[in-house]
């Protein structure tokens, strides 16, 4: 897949170079704080392995002491080295919630910000996609995917015009809960897109199959959502009081289920990041220290799956 660089991100990569060249070496998955990156959509730039969802968690209204809870929660992700925010329209007031967040913060330059278009199609898109960055509070998504390929043929063909314009940087397709794979690997293979976003985690990994590779082998970028199963696979783990098996820590890094179960999809290689959400600051802290060093090879992958599987 071909790219055009635009100005902000050539800025960016020289500023990158430049700050590289005074730094030691390190590996090229590894921030100069240690949270991995990864390259994406078949550029040279790079995000975080661990980035943030706001599906349920963020909605919550005009309430001010929520506002100001999940303000902390943005503020703690972003100290920590995180970048990419996904939200949807769909998603009540999450994105009016994100722009307070920042608004209180200051947005940093390097924010990924990750929005979807909806229903009803069509000539629909640029509206949709200018309400949102009113909501967001910022001046440019980076991101815009069709929310589970919802009349995805005239919304993306709209995105499509708005790239070519360089109203957005980047374009994708979503789905969730292992839903219409066979769709989406027909839209990964005919049309021209940078990311898809799919529920991938360690107790539905379907996405192996076809959809995984076929990303690799098309330069296209992965977003992971429902890491946790929606919260159910680290509430059945902790109702059960399993332990965390001791050899997940030496071979794996690991000192939580949130980190065995965050590592486990974000060192598949064709993971670009997950995006797990949450609404406590403490949660928010675990969910990035998933994000360094080490991370599982590919047999202790397997011995991760077969552990889950026979519990």
């Amino acid at each position: 897949m071909t790219h055009r660089i635009t100005r902000r991100e050539s800025l960016k990569l020289i500023g990158a170079t430049l700050a590289a060249m005074m730094l030691p070496s390190t590996s090229l998955f590894a921030s100069p704080g240690g949270l991995r990156q990864k390259p994406y959509a078949g550029t040279d730039n790079t995000l975080p392995v661990i980035g943030m969802g706001t599906w349920r968690t963020f909605n919550v209204g005009s309430d001010p002491k929520l506002l100001d809870a999940r303000t902390e929660v943005v503020r703690t992700f972003l100290e920590l080295g995180g970048r990419l925010i996904d939200t949807s329209p769909m998603y009540g007031s999450s994105p009016d919630t994100l722009g307070y967040a920042l608004q209180q913060l200051g947005t940093p330059e390097n924010l990924f910000a990750a929005d979807k278009v909806w229903s009803p199609a069509g000539g629909s898109a640029r509206e949709q996609v200018a309400e949102q960055e009113m909501r967001w509070n910022v001046e440019q998504l980076d991101l815009v995917q069709v929310h589970n390929l919802t009349d995805w043929r005239e919304h993306l063909a709209a995105l499509q015009e708005m790239k070519a314009d360089g109203r957005i940087r980047y374009i994708g397709i979503t789905t969730s809960h292992g839903r219409r794979h066979r769709e989406m690997e027909q839209i990964m293979t005919s049309e021209d897109i940078d990311f898809i976003q799919l529920t991938y985690n360690i107790a539905q990994r379907e996405a192996e199959d076809r959809l995984l590779p076929l990303a690799q082998e098309r330069n296209i970028g992965v977003i992971a959502n429902r890491p946790f199963e929606g919260g159910s696979l680290i509430k059945n783990l902790k109702r059960r009081n399993e332990p965390l098996p001791e050899w997940a820590a030496a071979e794996c890094g690991c000192s939580t289920w949130a980190d065995f179960l965050l590592k486990f999809i974000v060192s598949h290689p064709a993971i670009t990041c997950a995006i797990p959400a949450t609404t406590q600051v403490e949660h928010m802290r675990e969910n990035m220290r998933a994000g360094h060093a080490p991370m599982p090879s590919a047999d202790a992958r397997k011995r991760m799956a077969a552990y889950i599987e026979s519990l």
